[in-house]
């Protein structure tokens, strides 16, 4: 087993960072339920304890049981982790007087101290908790503080077990790398060897003992996701991944054919499978974005269930589900997270349906999944393609979806992402899009008066699809679009531009 970092969540929006930067360090960690917490296997190297909404004076906060783990292997807990041990080992936690929240700087650093060494004296962190430590036992030594809070930072005499009031995994902590590598490396004696080819050695001998001899459907996009997925499964049980590809009715222009065409020369088996006509009688009359997700969602397993019956000994339905998906569909831990929307391939199957799911990507973010791509050799075409909801254009058409709205929006969409190629943009952007609006609105057109529909562009740059801001493109080519759009596309009389970021907003409206 590859040596880990163990995360204990407690339900805190941070949690996902911290795996984040940890594995930017090249150190494989994961992420499990603070009640739910595995077995202490040799190759857990360390232990963080994540942040929370909760206080620790709340009687039904998390009380987790750190009996195995504090004094036997190096532990840090950040914000409610590090209040959690003050309080329950002596010290003392009481609500805020000033409460800070953003942007701070330490008045104070141990540069002698494991933890904080290379930190300077006024380094900028972030800091959100309503509580803070007013006192701490004996034992513990102060490391770090700003002018508000004198314990910003400490250790635990004898043990290798710190705490941290601010979140180092924030960027707005600008030294909050120093300070978990000096962790991770130095406390922990991690080696730093998580790689993408570590990666692919690992998931495809761990393939080859879940799977044996059965056999392996799966649903190609065209997109990263599936694609790496494949890839890797075929690397692992090569002619045994039988590859579907379902145009849903709800694809891009010409992206049916053209996604069956870049498959070609992979060494892939793939089947394309015409079953439009099903997911449109499905979403008839259907208007909400939770049903229309799960609609889509019901037609997908119907038709892979059929195709899987197709298929002898087909036991295994492969999904290109990444951690983001995980995350915004039901709580990546099984924490108190709240579900933001539901995904179509995540969630487990029906009963009915006798296929076991594998998702070898189900714990990796969007970049690690190119990186992973990379080191696959695969088309740098596919690998740089931006990111497409698995719902399809019924997500951007907002209301009830009919072959009418998909191809006014096809149309529109074709225009938008073409022209980004054109003026060389495109790579520049992380995910854009359209999306057709519920609304119509009065136009001149030919000196007589249109009422006709409006849509949005949305283009935005991210890094992981966790956060997102919108994507200040060039007004001129901004207006170009826009024209093109409303001489080209009938039926369209109004352009608009969505200027939001993830959060608030999140990058599909729907």
């Amino acid at each position: 087993m590859h040596e880990m970092i163990l995360i204990l969540d407690f339900g805190s929006q941070y949690t996902q960072l911290i795996a984040r930067r940890v594995r930017e360090l090249n150190i494989y960690c994961e992420i499990h339920p603070w009640n739910k917490c595995p077995e202490l296997t040799p190759n857990i190297k360390g232990v963080i304890l994540s942040g929370s909404p909760f206080s620790v004076r709340d009687e039904d906060s998390p009380k987790p049981d750190l009996s195995k783990i504090k004094g036997n292997m190096p532990l840090l807990g950040v914000c409610f982790g590090a209040q959690y041990m003050a309080n329950n080992f002596g010290g003392e936690v009481l609500p805020s007087t000033i409460r800070e929240y953003g942007r701070a700087n330490l008045s104070f650093v141990d540069q002698s101290n494991v933890l904080t060494k290379g930190m300077s004296d006024d380094s900028q962190v972030w800091m959100s908790h309503g509580d803070t430590i007013k006192s701490i036992p004996d034992n513990f030594t102060v490391i770090a503080s700003t002018k508000d809070v004198k314990y910003a930072g400490y250790k635990i005499e004898g043990e290798e077990t710190f705490g941290i009031q601010f979140h180092p995994e924030v960027y707005h902590s600008v030294e909050g790398q120093v300070l978990l590598k000096n962790y991770l490396v130095d406390v922990c004696g991690c080696a730093q060897d998580w790689t993408p080819n570590a990666f692919v050695e690992e998931t495809v001998q761990k393939i080859k003992d879940q799977i044996g001899d059965d056999k392996v459907i799966l649903g190609l996009s065209g997109g990263v996701d599936s694609s790496v997925a494949a890839v890797l499964l075929h690397k692992a049980i090569g002619a045994n991944l039988q590859c579907i590809f379902v145009d849903n009715g709800l694809l891009r222009k010409n992206e049916f054919s053209s996604v069956l065409e870049s498959y070609k020369g992979m060494g892939l088996n793939v089947k394309g499978v015409n079953a439009a006509d099903k997911f449109y009688a499905e979403l008839n009359g259907v208007s909400d974005p939770e049903a229309k997700r799960k609609a889509i969602g019901k037609v997908f397993i119907d038709v892979f269930d059929e195709e899987s019956k197709l298929v002898e000994n087909a036991r295994w339905l492969g999904q290109g589900t990444i951690y983001p998906d995980v995350i915004e569909s039901v709580s990546a831990t099984g924490g108190p997270s709240a579900t933001i929307k539901s995904h179509h391939n995540v969630g487990g199957l029906p009963d009915y349906m006798k296929l076991k799911v594998i998702e070898p990507l189900r714990l990796l973010f969007k970049d690690e999944v190119r990186r992973i791509g990379k080191s696959l050799d695969i088309d740098p075409n596919i690998l740089g393609r931006h990111p497409f909801p698995g719902p399809g254009l019924g997500i951007r058409i907002l209301g009830d979806v009919t072959a009418e709205k998909v191809k006014v929006l096809q149309e529109v969409d074709h225009i938008f992402i073409s022209s980004l190629k054109e003026d060389g943009l495109y790579d520049d952007v992380w995910q854009a899009g359209a999306i057709f609006l519920p609304i119509q609105s009065v136009g001149v057109m030919g000196d007589e008066r249109t009422y006709e529909n409006a849509v949005a562009l949305r283009a935005v740059s991210s890094t992981d699809g966790m956060t997102a801001d919108w994507c200040h493109l060039p007004y001129d080519f901004l207006a170009k679009v826009s024209n093109k759009i409303i001489n080209q596309v009938k039926g369209i009389n109004r352009v608009t531009y969505d200027i939001s970021s993830k959060p608030p907003a999140t990058i599909e409206w729907e």
